[in-house]
């Protein structure tokens, strides 16, 4: 190492990975390794290292050694904090057969490696005192998460000590276990290593970062979505038994009863029917283009959905683009006013020269991350597939005269998903366009900084699911998985990934009717999680086996039978008469109890255009500025057996 140019200023043998979430490691879930800072925090595996002694009586084996995996990309568990957990790309762990007893292992020394920059390093979180063994995880400026490195024979210490020769290393205001990474100054980094790139210089609190950019990795990694609800950076109550940071508020949602109990009646049969087909669609149509019948026609959308061929006209009724009660003549018009509305505004950006957008950094950074999510959205679909494709150029654009269309709002990522099946359908820049605002009206809540509709949605969805399976909530609660974090996606974008492409597609005009009433998809949410009840209660799974269980169900859930069990949610609910008013306010069956008027500038739930939003409580001041008083990595012992 020295003569590659490199030199080892730290290395530690016995730092493990383990494989399991089980409390109790089995030989197969361990595996050993040696952690080296070069120009990198890099851990490689160790082979045939012996184990440490007490590893005997846990393995129940005297072979000693560590088993190796596959050749196919695992998938590391830290086991104690799914709070990091990256939930949102996950892959089942290959099962291995028994090895025999004395047997080495059948891949070779050195299969298992990884490595971080010092410059990506964004935070370091440590493990709770008292563990058998210490654990650090290393988090990157990207987002993402490193599997937690496991020191079996102590070391934690020294390492964070080496790197604070290099890093400044501030511990938390929130949580003493939490270690913040800024630069030193540079030169001193030069002295130490050679090629080490130098840092960036936007660092800042971790969650004042979250705020500026919620969704940055929100598809790619779940662990800022996952602290910004779990708290991870609150600070554990003394004397809690669990590893896990506590919910952020064991307070009901402002407006929120306390529910006791409710005595639910049984849950009716529903039948969906059939889609409605352009004939059918045909006979709504009176003699001067307008249609009748209206609340009949969305009515047999909610139950069936629409005919492929029908969608183009009728999503322009749903999403709000065409009015319900217009002649045809009128359509028209419209259409030519809206026409030339949309090309004026894309006028504005399609203007700007390059030397006016290099000081103009706002209109430069939607560019740039428009121009990144859109070549990543639904390139699988043939509409959208192969390079060059028009579709894409028509979602950059259409994205981009958004910006100037709602210049509060912007770009956040995620938006791009909300219009690809949009554009898809209706295949048409301008009617795509305004179709696309239509459903954001809905939504734009969703994609507001101060996270206030996310969290207000996840409020009334545990709310919701407390009324109707209070055992299920309780098992949630005592798997520290009660805030419901794992359904932020399926709230953010509307299930957008949760279904097959088809069926996203039915499942929002199903949504856009507004039918049974305002927050259907709550209930849509809630009757994924009762057709999982059994397998979350009965396999035993903790916090982290339920994040990882909700999201391989992408694309195994089947739209009709979610849809038909939302439904006969709803009918349960309606049908009891004791049903608190908090509920029946979500549910729009009856009014908020302190109307007023909603945001102008974001719509405070998705709701149907035709049904009046309710009333949002008053925004609270969650978040947390950075402490400029930070202080520098105390002096402490290490933890357990980390000394």
């Amino acid at each position: 190492m020295e003569g590659a140019g490199y030199r080892v200023v730290f290395e530690k043998g016995g730092v493990y990975l383990h494989t399991s979430a089980k409390k109790y490691q089995d030989r197969d879930s361990l595996i050993a390794g040696v952690i080296r800072v070069v120009e990198k925090v890099r851990w490689e595996g160790a082979g045939l290292e012996p184990a440490p002694s007490g590893m005997q009586a846990l393995w129940d084996d005297s072979s000693g050694g560590d088993s190796c995996a596959s050749e196919e990309e695992p998938t590391f568990d830290p086991g104690y904090e799914p709070d990091w957990a990256v939930i949102s790309t996950v892959r089942p762990q290959p099962r291995h057969s028994e090895p025999t007893r004395g047997a080495e292992p059948s891949c070779p020394q050195g299969s298992w490696a990884f490595s971080v920059s010092l410059g990506e390093l964004k935070s370091i979180r440590r493990s709770k005192p008292g563990l058998s063994w210490a654990y650090l995880v290393l988090v990157t400026q990207a987002g993402g998460s490193l599997p937690a490195l496991h020191f079996h024979r102590g070391g934690t210490r020294a390492l964070l000590r080496v790197l604070s020769r290099y890093l400044l290393l501030a511990s938390s205001p929130q949580d003493s276990r939490l270690y913040l990474v800024f630069p030193h100054d540079s030169s001193a980094l030069s002295n130490s290593f050679h090629h080490l790139q130098l840092f960036d210089q936007d660092s800042s609190n971790v969650v004042s970062r979250f705020l500026q950019d919620p969704y940055s990795t929100t598809f790619s990694s779940f662990s800022r979505v996952t602290n910004f609800f779990r708290g991870a950076l609150q600070p554990q109550p003394e004397g809690a038994a669990s590893d896990l940071p506590p919910p952020p508020d064991d307070e009901p949602e402002p407006g929120f009863e306390v529910i006791s109990c409710v005595e639910l009646g049984p849950r009716p049969t529903v039948e969906r029917g059939p889609p409605v087909t352009e004939e059918e669609w045909a006979r709504h149509v009176g003699p001067e283009g307008r249609l009748q019948q209206v609340p009949e026609l969305k009515n047999r959308i909610f139950s069936g959905g629409l005919s492929p061929g029908l969608r183009r006209e009728a999503w322009k009724f749903l999403l709000g683009y065409l009015s319900w009660e217009g002649t045809a003549e009128e359509h028209k018009a419209h259409v030519r006013k809206k026409t030339d509305e949309y090309f004026r505004m894309k006028l504005q950006w399609k203007s700007v020269s390059p030397e006016q957008e290099r000081r103009n950094s706002l209109l430069h950074g939607y560019r740039s991350l428009i121009e990144r999510d859109v070549s990543r959205t639904d390139r699988t679909n043939k509409f959208y597939e192969g390079p060059e494709n028009p579709g894409l150029g028509l979602l950059n654009d259409i994205l981009l005269t958004y910006c100037m269309y709602h210049f509060d709002l912007g770009y956040v990522q995620g938006m791009s998903d909300l219009l690809s099946p949009i554009l898809y359908v209706i295949q048409n820049e301008v009617d795509a366009f305004w179709c696309f605002c239509g459903f954001m009206e809905l939504v734009q809540g969703n994609f507001e900084e101060s996270q206030e509709t996310m969290k207000r949605q996840l409020g009334r969805l545990l709310l919701l699911l407390r009324v109707l399976d209070p055992q299920l909530c309780d098992f949630l609660d005592s798997q520290d998985s009660g805030s419901l974090c794992f359904c932020f996606r399926w709230l953010l974008i509307w299930f957008k990934r949760e279904f097959p492409f088809p069926d996203v597609l039915r499942l929002w005009e199903v949504l856009w009717t507004g039918l049974p009433g305002p927050n259907l998809h709550l209930l849509v949410a809630c009757a994924i999680l009762d057709m999982e009840r059994d397998t979350l209660m009965l396999s035993g799974f903790g916090s982290n086996e339920i994040l990882k269980h909700i999201n391989e169900l992408t694309m195994k859930l089947s739209v009709e039978d979610v849809l038909t069990r939302a439904e006969a949610l709803h009918r349960q609910l309606t049908a009891c008469p004791e049903l608190p008013h908090n509920v029946q306010e979500i549910l729009g069956l009856a009014p908020p109890t302190e109307p007023h008027s909603p945001s102008p500038t974001a719509s405070p739930l998705p709701l149907s255009p035709t049904r009046a939003p309710p009333t949002p409580p008053p925004p609270t001041d969650t978040a947390q500025q950075p402490d400029s008083s930070l202080e520098i990595l105390p002096e402490e012992e290490d933890d357990g057996a980390d000394s």
